[in-house]
């Protein structure tokens, strides 16, 4: 199966964003994916802030989206944009980064008034960024993901059959390309 990186662009530790990836993450590796995870709030903000190319943190990252052959992009929504965060993190990678790739983008947020965010902030992102296929992405209300004491994540029904719908979609467009790419040889 395929490789995938899920970044979350949330600055959370505690990030519905980044437990909903998580959640998603899961369902990708019992499909048979490879699945790493990346929070971008764990690489040094003087790095991201400062535009250090060279920091190894950015050159790791870099060097993830490169082995990937899908990548999960979460964001929360603040103002009807992505993160700054997530922003700062794909300023640093190359031009082209996702080329060759599918994308999957999502995002939480508060309120319904930001669900075209994936389509008018984020997308237009990705797609300069080269990537191959963008699947139809996903907004999720903050209030429909929970959790529980022992840290077990819950969406909210109708929430959590569009997730599983759109992920599985993403998981389908992933073994297309793998089978793709094994044929071409």
């Amino acid at each position: 199966m395929a490789t995938v990186l899920s970044v979350s662009g949330s600055p959370s530790a505690t990030s519905r964003t980044g437990r909903l990836l998580r959640h998603l993450d899961r369902r990708l590796a019992a499909q048979g994916h490879e699945v790493i995870a990346l929070d971008v709030r764990t690489l040094p903000a003087q790095a991201l802030l400062g535009a250090d190319f060279a920091h190894p943190a950015v050159v790791e990252a870099a060097a993830l989206f490169e082995r990937a052959e899908g990548v999960v992009i979460g964001t929360p929504i603040y103002k009807a944009a992505y993160s700054g965060l997530l922003k700062s993190l794909l300023d640093l990678l190359p031009q082209y980064a996702l080329a060759g790739k599918t994308v999957l983008p999502l995002a939480t947020g508060g309120s319904t008034a930001h669900v075209l965010a994936i389509d008018y902030a984020l997308r237009p992102v990705l797609t300069s960024m080269g990537a191959a296929h963008i699947v139809p992405g996903w907004f999720t209300l903050d209030k429909d993901i929970t959790t529980d004491a022992d840290g077990r994540v819950t969406v909210a029904p109708a929430s959590a059959a569009a997730l599983a719908e759109v992920t599985d979609r993403f998981s389908t467009a992933l073994r297309g390309r793998t089978a793709r790419l094994a044929a071409a040889g």
